[in-house]
């Protein structure tokens, strides 16, 4: 059977664990639609800590607040505005 031997990394933690004994895990959330998809895993500890809300427009919410292109305080600030309002203690 597939997956038995073959070891995977966790995306959360880095842990290396059998494929058998880990989550697949699809960033767009829609692990059921499985063609030339390649998947990552998380390992089960991680998986069982991961929220599993819906995740439509998460990605268009990230690129709009300069993720990956405006540094860390910048970018939540930016992601916190946009997408619950202003954040606590700003005037």
């Amino acid at each position: 059977m597939w997956g038995e031997t073959e070891t995977v990394s966790c995306i959360a933690c880095g842990e290396e664990v059998s494929r058998q004994n880990a989550r697949e895990y699809d960033k767009y959330g829609d692990r059921w639609d499985r063609d030339g998809k390649e998947f990552e895993y998380l390992c089960k500890p991680c998986f069982r800590a991961l929220t599993k809300h819906a995740r439509d427009g998460l990605e268009a919410a990230l690129e709009a607040a300069g993720a990956g292109e405006v540094d860390d305080a910048e970018f939540l600030s930016r992601f916190l505005t946009d997408t619950r309002g202003e954040p606590a203690g700003r005037e």
